[in-house]
């Protein structure tokens, strides 16, 4: 069944079989330490519309969740294969964008002194607060060796990596987890029905017809990891309906979390949502003021969820 997914409609694209084989070693060694791994993605897909790409239609998803999420899972103790979004936001750093750092940081000498020597920059701890911390912390954990990210941009790069990770992490059985934070598009255009080059305005007003992206959920949880602690998230606008689509994907895809979050209220509010029960999470005011993430909170609450689920499969 997944292969068939992943057929002719969804070329391998390049570079694939490297980062299958980076993420495999990587689940190799943390597997061996008896370390529990979270797989997180991030991010949103890009949709091209021409094979040689000048259009293409894209999501709002910063990937902020995902980074936020796997700063907390890395002081929680677990190993991060994070599968990110070129360019969205990233662990340690989504707090520091770029306008941050030309404003800060200012050249301080060469080493050694000339045109061919290293430029050292400098920076005042007050003006990138928070930085030096986020520098060690992700330097501790490439140092440890339990994060590893592995971009992608389109669809077909994500679907593919996706089945790689979640095949790398299945030996891991129930002391692996996945996160699937990132937002992936729903339709597509197949590679056989996109024209080759860009689409001329000439031709006058652009009518689309797309397919719908095959549900990757159902052979994650059935085929490429089998054992694993499975989360979703279910974003919507209505809250009306949120819940109710949340239960339905449980039932469908019989996995085991639904983190269910309405769009306006995404950064303070969710519901953890199970076979069994829902609970609230959200932030004071109190909390926001002190720059907590909601994400602390969710990451927690999984971490418990995910201990007595290996429990329970022990």
């Amino acid at each position: 069944m997944a292969e068939a997914i992943l057929g002719s409609e969804f070329p391998e694209p390049p570079g694939v079989a490297r980062n299958a084989a980076l993420m495999q070693r990587f689940a190799a060694q943390l597997g061996a330490q008896g370390r529990r791994v979270v797989l997180i993605t991030s991010g949103g897909t890009k949709v091209p519309l021409e094979a040689r790409t000048v259009r293409f239609l894209d999501n709002f998803s910063s990937g902020r969740r995902g980074a936020a999420s796997a700063e907390s899972f890395l002081r929680a103790g677990y190993g991060v294969l994070f599968l990110h979004r070129a360019r969205s936001a990233f662990p340690f750093a989504h707090h520091f964008p770029p306008q941050a750092w030309l404003s800060a940081l200012r050249p301080a000498r060469s080493e050694p002194e000339g045109p061919g020597g290293r430029l050292l920059l400098e920076a005042e701890a007050a003006a990138l607060p928070g930085f030096a911390d986020a520098l060690l912390s992700y330097q501790d954990a490439a140092n440890a060796g339990t994060f590893l990210a592995v971009e992608f941009t389109t669809l077909n790069d994500y679907l593919h990596l996706l089945q790689a990770a979640a095949q790398a992490l299945s030996p891991l059985g129930s002391n692996a987890m996945f996160y699937l934070a990132a937002a992936v598009s729903d339709f597509y255009v197949p590679a056989s029905e996109m024209p080759e080059h860009k689409i001329q305005s000439s031709g006058g007003p652009l009518q689309i017809t797309m397919k719908m992206v095959p549900k990757m959920l159902s052979p994650l949880v059935k085929d490429w990891a089998p054992k694993a602690f499975v989360i979703s998230f279910k974003l919507e606008t209505d809250p009306s309906v949120v819940i109710d689509h949340a239960r339905k994907a449980l039932e469908t895809y019989c996995h085991q979390v639904v983190v269910a979050n309405i769009l306006e209220s995404r950064r303070s509010y969710v519901v953890i949502v199970t076979k069994d029960s829902e609970t609230q999470l959200s932030l004071s005011d109190e909390e926001m003021e002190k720059g907590m993430e909601i994400e602390e909170k969710i990451v927690s609450n999984l971490q418990s969820r995910h201990i007595a689920f290996i429990n329970e499969k022990n």
